[in-house]
């Protein structure tokens, strides 16, 4: 085999790894109806609570981000990977086996959230590691697309996510679910992230790696490179990803939550919706990803954060009044809006970077600012709308976060690689 080919394949083991790390991560959200019974007691306020052990948990992605980054940066981006992925899977498996609080009481809650910092903790290493490594292994003119396919293999993952979940609530009656029913999505998490592993395991490593390595340019502390070279890319990678975790944490992964909370639709019903949602992400990213090696990063960028503005308020209005038919159409317009900019942005982010330290550089920009405005904001959202009373509070959130970093996206530099000019003429 050659080495081309065996490169070929490791870039398509990378994106499509997501699947996994996207598929157990969002699964908590989409769930999170039926854990808030399970493992928080049930209520009006069991809800709320276990979004907060979400974004509690989430707070733990920029400290693995910035180990991992370190191991990445330092000892390779396949190293890097594979330790992720070997945590996740234990993760995985632990939430699967563990007693709920009918079975210990209100321990069960507390193990459930300290698991969920382990995954935190792991997944701040998968999807900075596995963007820059397809950054760094794709041909310059399709690095949108490529970077891109990253994104569309996470939304799979929420797709899988969302519909095991919708199958095993739709399956079951309550009490079954509640007794033991609730394991079944966590046990493919983990069986999908073995396999994954062992996948990952074939990989080769990143040819720019290996440059700083044959170079002698790989920096001893990529943290502090990071910082004291990098700074204006940390903080355009932090802008990026703030608009990119909030339209699609909120904008998507809460939108069963919701439409379950203000008596859109039911448990199942929501989490159907949500899967066609996640379709339409699929679809709009490559899509994306394609349109950037074509136009740019910066006009995709500026034209995805002006439909953040206008839209999202809009639509959490048309769910929130019903029927089916609205709250479907709200859902599919906010996921393509938070498909194409999770598509721009993977590769937008990256680009910000030198080889160098560029995985600690992620870990400090793009990570950090999911920590703030993913984990955090979908626990928002629900207590504002509960206090409010105003069921398109969480579209003026993202409109909020559109409106503070469109001025830094006017201001950035292209990132798009020139093309080459033409061979002359014999």
């Amino acid at each position: 085999m050659t080495d081309a080919r065996v490169h070929r394949r490791s870039i398509a083991v990378a994106a499509l790894s997501t699947v996994v790390e996207w598929y157990d991560f969002t699964l908590y959200l989409y769930f999170s109806t039926v854990l808030s019974r399970v493992f928080f007691g049930g209520g009006a306020a069991s809800l709320a609570t276990a979004l907060g052990g979400f974004a509690v948990a989430y707070l733990m992605r920029p400290v693995g981000a910035i180990v991992f980054g370190h191991i990445g940066d330092r000892r390779g981006r396949r190293l890097m990977l594979l330790l992720s992925m070997a945590l996740m899977s234990l993760a995985m498996l632990a939430t699967a086996l563990l007693p709920t609080q009918a079975q210990i009481g209100p321990v069960a809650a507390w193990l459930l959230v300290l698991l969920r910092c382990v995954m935190g903790f792991s997944v701040g290493g998968e999807y900075t590691g596995v963007v820059a490594y397809l950054l760094e292994s794709a041909p310059a003119s399709r690095r949108g697309l490529v970077a891109s396919s990253a994104a569309a293999a996470s939304e799979v993952g929420a797709l899988l996510a969302v519909g095991v979940s919708a199958l095993t609530v739709s399956a079951m009656p309550n009490e079954a679910l509640e007794a033991w029913g609730w394991r079944i999505p966590f046990l493919v998490g983990a069986a999908l992230a073995g396999v994954v592993w062992l996948a990952r395991s074939t990989m080769v490593e990143s040819p720019e790696f290996e440059r700083q390595q044959a170079q002698g340019t790989v920096p001893r502390s990529p943290l502090l490179h990071a910082l004291t070279r990098q700074r204006r890319g940390v903080a355009l990678a932090f802008a990026i990803s703030a608009l990119g975790s909030i339209t699609y944490y909120v904008g998507i992964t809460y939108v069963p939550a919701f439409l379950t909370s203000v008596g859109s639709a039911t448990e199942a019903q929501s989490l159907w919706l949500s899967t066609l949602a996640a379709v339409a992400v699929i679809l709009v990213t490559p899509a994306v990803g394609i349109l950037s090696d074509r136009v740019g990063r910066k006009p995709v960028l500026l034209a995805l954060t002006a439909l953040s503005l206008v839209l999202p308020a809009l639509m959490f209005s048309l769910m929130a009044a019903g029927p089916a038919g609205r709250a479907l159409l709200g859902a599919v317009v906010l996921a393509l809006v938070a498909g194409g900019v999770s598509a721009v942005g993977a590769v937008a982010t990256a680009e910000q970077f030198t080889g160098e330290a560029r995985v600690s550089g992620l870990a400090l920009g793009a990570t950090l600012a999911t920590a703030v405005f993913g984990g955090l904001t979908p626990y928002l959202a629900q207590v504002g709308i509960e206090r409010t009373g105003r069921a398109d509070l969480p579209g003026w959130m993202i409109a909020l976060v559109a409106l503070c970093v469109a001025p830094l996206f006017l201001r950035m530099r292209e990132t798009r690689p020139a093309e080459p000019p033409p061979a002359p003429r014999q």
